[in-house]
């Protein structure tokens, strides 16, 4: 059998495969009932583990930072800080086709302009870099390998014809859209002989068929899923890219985040990650997923009800110490009826357990009066240095070599 016949199909299109090479045997994988316990650490009380406080933020570099992508990251950053932990920026830019580095530095100023300061990523570097999830593509090839061998996973040669007629048949008897492939119990012999022919293939996880999976969420409680309704799912596609929850899951377990805090949007992904934890053999972080940030009308914040990047605001003049402040009162509350707060205010006072898993208001009116009352705390010096950078910035004030201001013409 040639070489370049069993290259062909590979998801890692650079892995050759030798000749004389077996194929490995088929392994299924029990995860069993074991998983009905808590998947998610529950020790170390109110705020999960107990252990050195790590978190990251993760952005992806499509677009701008939105508000719900800031206030992320200040929960974030918070926890970290008040822990003595450590603030890790990573870069989520495996979608290739819509990530750009321009979007990363736009991201990366509005972050600095907010005024977190992260302690490990792309452009400081740290100890468990790479931190943009493009170059860590070894370590991806590595796990999914591994996972390979375990017969946590196995090759899926089902065609996307195949692929849409199970989703049609699921949807006709009012079923889950689950696998239902042969692929997940062929015999070795039906493997070697989709691989002799070059045959495209994913690599899929094996789900277990029975029992449930809970978390100990710190902001929701008990989160539980039935496994039946999720079926084997997709790792690694067959052009050899690997797909979002097993990249995050392996570079979260080898950067030794502690704490997960995220969007809720990210809760569906949390029973897919865990699973690949356990497969791995990784400890398990603590998760927290905070309540979404809301429009006036209860809808999802988005761009049909006005600004919604930090940019756009710090373009508009708001103060990045009123932005801190408004974010931090979006979904938290330190107990009291006071609402200025200082960023090592909220350092010092910040609690998971404080944060709301209701949806918060965005209210611009209320961030209008936030900066007023910011602007108003300024000594003199600073309040004309923030004019001063203020009209720079926007061309109002000029420089010249005279000691006066220079106004532009109009």
């Amino acid at each position: 059998m040639a070489a370049s016949a069993l290259l062909t199909g590979s998801p890692w299109l650079r892995m050759r495969l030798l000749p004389d090479a077996p194929a490995r045997p088929f392994r299924r994988l029990h995860l069993c009932r074991a998983l009905s316990a808590r998947a998610s650490a529950a020790t170390g009380g109110a705020e999960g583990n107990s252990g050195p406080v790590r978190v990251r933020f993760a952005p992806s570099p499509t677009g701008n930072l939105h508000v719900g992508g800031a206030r992320t990251a200040l929960f974030n950053y918070l926890f970290a800080r008040s822990k003595g932990g450590r603030f890790v920026l990573r870069v989520e830019d495996t979608d290739l086709e819509r990530s750009t580095r321009k979007s990363e530095e736009a991201v990366l100023a509005d972050l600095a302009w907010l005024g977190l300061e992260w302690d490990e990523g792309p452009d400081v570097g740290g100890e468990f870099g790479p931190y943009r999830q493009s170059e860590r593509n070894s370590l991806y090839k590595k796990y999914a390998e591994k996972l390979l061998d375990s017969g946590a996973v196995y090759r899926c040669f089902c065609s996307n014809e195949e692929l849409e007629q199970m989703k049609e048949v699921a949807k006709q008897r009012q079923l889950p859209p689950v696998y239902m492939g042969k692929w997940a119990s062929a015999s070795d012999a039906e493997v070697h002989q989709e691989l002799e022919k070059g045959t495209p293939y994913t690599y899929r996880f094996h789900v277990p068929k029975e029992g449930s999976l809970k978390i100990n969420d710190l902001i929701r409680g008990e989160v539980s899923w039935n496994l039946d309704t999720l079926g084997d799912f997709v790792i690694m596609r067959s052009n050899g890219q690997p797909v979002y929850n097993f990249c995050v899951t392996v570079d979260d377990a080898t950067m030794q985040i502690s704490h997960v805090i995220r969007a809720e949007e990210h809760l569906p992904n949390t029973l897919r990650q865990a699973l690949i934890y356990k497969a791995l053999g990784f400890a398990m972080p603590s998760f927290a997923h905070v309540s979404l940030i809301l429009a006036p009308d209860r809808s999802k914040l988005s761009k049909r009800h006005g600004a919604t990047s930090v940019g756009q605001y710090k373009e508009m003049g708001y103060l990045p110490q009123a932005m801190v402040n408004y974010l931090a009162l979006l979904g938290w509350g330190d107990g009291t009826e006071n609402e200025f707060f200082t960023i090592d205010d909220l350092v010092h006072k910040f609690t998971i357990n404080r944060v709301n898993k209701s949806g918060a208001v965005f209210d611009a009116t209320k961030l209008k009066w936030m900066n007023g009352q910011h602007l108003r705390s300024f000594p003199h010096d600073e309040l004309i240095k923030a004019f001063e950078d203020r009209w720079k910035d926007t061309g109002i004030l000029q420089e010249s070599e005279s000691s006066f201001a220079k106004l532009p013409s109009f």
